[in-house]
């Protein structure tokens, strides 16, 4: 019996110790930046028709953007790091450039499928400035804070103005 109980113990510790340390509700790594328009019709080289690429219900930038990389965690508790670097215009007069722009994330998660809905979690609005390398980072709460998050995209948003400049890709690991 003597053996038994240490041994329980040992175990209940080590079981304990790996539920609290496993509080992730979403991780991504890598990143996408945007395109903003996803289709056109027309002859070249202008489309007499485009389809912008909106992301669930959220508005593209102007012009395109790149990432370089992007970390993201998502806890339970509605916290969450976000690491970005080269995030910079793609496109237009200021390529290569960050435009001077302030940049915060917004969660979707997937409600429902028929008809499809998403709720969304966001950090301030005011978001943090891009260095001129376009590199940031985010250390903050989702408002609302997510209970669940199936299917999850995590944008990365123009405090201006709102548009995505970039999502990350889902850490399906």
């Amino acid at each position: 019996m003597k053996l038994i109980a240490p041994s329980l113990l040992s175990v209940l510790v080590l079981l304990t110790s790996s539920a609290l340390a496993d509080n992730t509700l979403a991780k991504f790594k890598g990143g996408i930046g945007v395109i903003p328009v996803s289709s056109g019709v027309g002859m070249a080289p202008t489309a007499a028709v485009v389809n912008r690429n909106i992301v669930r219900g959220v508005q593209p930038a102007g012009q395109p953007w790149v990432i370089r990389d992007l970390d993201a965690t998502v806890k339970t508790d509605g916290s969450i790091g976000v690491k970005g670097r080269g995030l910079l215009l793609a496109g237009g007069d200021s390529i290569g450039f960050n435009a001077g722009a302030s940049v915060f994330v917004t969660l979707l998660c997937a409600l429902n499928t028929t008809p499809i809905t998403f709720s969304a979690h966001s950090t301030p609005t005011t978001g943090v400035p891009l260095a001129p390398d376009g590199d940031f980072e985010i250390h903050d709460l989702l408002s609302p804070a997510p209970t669940a998050c199936p299917s999850p995209v995590l944008l990365i948003r123009n405090a201006g103005n709102l548009a995505w400049f970039a999502a990350g890709i889902p850490d399906l690991k």
